[in-house]
């Protein structure tokens, strides 16, 4: 199966018309959040990425919420939204998990606490693919010299070993992997990666 994973889109719709080309190559498209800035601009994006006919998953960014999401995605039909949720897609399940977690220093922002992000992932099944928007704790989450990564998100990843975990977030990593025992670890970025997942 060929993934095209992106995140942290911010309203550039030239960009978000680059990733609809780009994943005519793929067998399935993850969006990790963050379509819009501040709330505004989620609509743009997304008029530019509902062409896209292959199966979609996204989780929101901490730039729009899961509502706002769900409702600038209703006329897409090959999108699925996730949040604390997930998809069967050809026998690979996808689960997502949206926001900034832990919480970020910015009113605006849609975050959840360690707390709230341990109970949605209490239904991650093992060995899937995770699609978060916020990376764990420890890895590619550093920015302004410190870690700003989810405890949460790490002790899913540890516990489920999802083959593949998918983020943004951190702007800084873009485009960076590692690894956390069995599971690649990627920040997708604008950009757009193709990711084969066997």
């Amino acid at each position: 199966m060929r993934l095209l994973a992106f995140s942290d889109v911010h309203r550039d719709s030239r960009q978000a018309a680059r990733l609809a080309e780009m994943a005519e190559e793929a067998d399935v498209v993850i969006g990790a959040g963050d379509f819009a800035s501040q709330h505004r601009g989620l609509g743009d994006v997304i008029d530019m990425l509902v062409v896209i006919e292959k199966p979609t998953v996204l989780v929101p960014g901490n730039s729009e919420t899961d509502e706002e999401l769900r409702e600038a995605c209703g006329g897409w039909r090959a999108a699925t939204v996730l949040h604390g949720d997930g998809t069967d897609i050809d026998g690979v399940y996808f689960f997502g998990l949206g926001g900034g977690v832990p919480p970020t220093p910015w009113p605006w922002s849609f975050d959840l606490t360690e707390e709230e992000a341990d109970e949605k992932l209490t239904d991650l099944p093992e060995g899937g693919v995770l699609v978060v928007h916020s990376p764990p704790r420890g890895h590619l989450d550093r920015s302004f010299g410190i870690h700003l990564g989810s405890k949460a998100i790490r002790s899913a990843i540890e516990e489920k070993r999802p083959k593949l975990a998918v983020f943004g977030h951190i702007h800084s990593a873009a485009g960076k992997e590692s690894e956390l025992g069995e599971t690649r670890l990627v920040n997708a970025g604008p950009d757009g990666l193709f990711l084969d997942l066997d």
